[in-house]
């Protein structure tokens, strides 16, 4: 079958270890199931373990891909939900891993995942939009619903908007009654910010009209001292991840002081995902797609993302 492999990592070249080409079939163990990929999205985790992050060398060659909206054998239209572990919520199993660490991904025309990571697709929700959903729009999700405990017309700042996680934290905030201010360099990503929901939007580092009751951080060491000076007395920062580097001074008078809580999270579970896909049928909600490319030209979409040149998410069809 056709694939999207990494055969090696390049921490300072990573797109030179990215191969296309014939790969073998899958093999399905017991209690997996194999899908027929019809739509795939790419993320920042798949230029990562092109640079070696998070991926053993004799893992390699492995296909690339987390995220994969397709058909089972039994003809069901499914969204496959990337985590790989075991117990109510998968995320805290320690023996976890997500498609493309342990297991082949889904940048491939079929990928095998347990069963119990099927999750029905809604019928209203085509399958890029649907492929766009299992880990940007799930850790958005989660960030947002679960692990912010905000209430409606709650203010949130966004970090860094125009990343996938970013671009779906503004438009989950939108939907659900926040008000959605958010951050970026680019005054570009500023104007595309407001278009999808952003009530206000401000360049990284900016005064704020007043404090906001929860950021959402992405984007780690370069916006941290401004997460954490944008916060009211008792709010929150979620954190999903730390682009720009993962140990930022912690300025723990502030965070005790102000009785500020700093909560991680990575992912989100099944039944998340479930719950994820019915709001967007619901609301009519849909992810931004920055582009859809046929999966033979996956090069283009990673070099796109490894430049930085995309706001939303890169889809392949397959």
């Amino acid at each position: 079958m056709f694939a999207v492999t990494a055969t090696q990592t390049d921490p300072d070249n990573p797109l030179a270890g990215l191969t296309l080409g014939e790969h073998p079939e899958p093999k399905v163990p017991d209690g997996w199931a194999t899908v027929s990929v019809r739509a795939t999205a790419l993320n920042h985790h798949d230029l990562w373990t092109l640079k070696g992050v998070g991926i053993r060398q004799d893992r390699l060659p492995i296909v690339l891909g987390c995220d994969a909206a397709g058909v089972d054998e039994d003809g069901n239209e499914v969204i496959v939900h990337s985590v790989i572990g075991t117990g109510a919520d998968e995320t805290l199993d320690p023996k976890r891993s997500l498609l493309s660490e342990v297991y082949d991904g889904t940048f491939a025309e079929r990928v095998v995942v347990p069963r119990r990571n099927l999750v029905p697709k809604p019928a209203g929700l085509d399958f890029e939009h649907a492929a766009c959903l299992p880990t940007a729009w799930l850790t958005a999700y989660r960030m947002l619903f679960d692990k912010a405990g905000l209430q409606p017309g709650s203010t949130v700042l966004v970090q860094g908007a125009g990343g996938g996680v970013a671009t779906a934290l503004i438009a989950l905030g939108r939907a659900a009654g926040y008000r959605v201010w958010a951050t970026s360099r680019s005054e570009e990503k500023r104007e595309r910010a407001r278009e999808l929901g952003a009530d206000r939007v401000f360049e990284p580092g900016a005064r704020l009209p007043e404090r906001v009751d929860a950021v959402m951080e992405t984007v780690g060491q370069a916006t941290w001292d401004h997460s954490l000076k944008s916060l009211k007395p008792g709010g929150r920062i979620v954190v999903s991840g730390a682009t720009s580097g993962a140990v930022p001074p912690a300025d723990l008078n502030r965070v005790f002081f102000l009785q500020l809580s700093v909560i991680g999270t990575t992912m989100g579970t099944r039944e998340q995902l479930g719950r994820l896909a019915v709001f967007l049928e619901q609301t009519g909600l849909r992810p931004v797609i920055d582009r859809v490319l046929p999966l033979a030209e996956a090069r283009d979409g990673f070099a796109a993302m490894h430049a930085g040149e995309i706001f939303g998410k890169v889809v392949f069809t397959v």
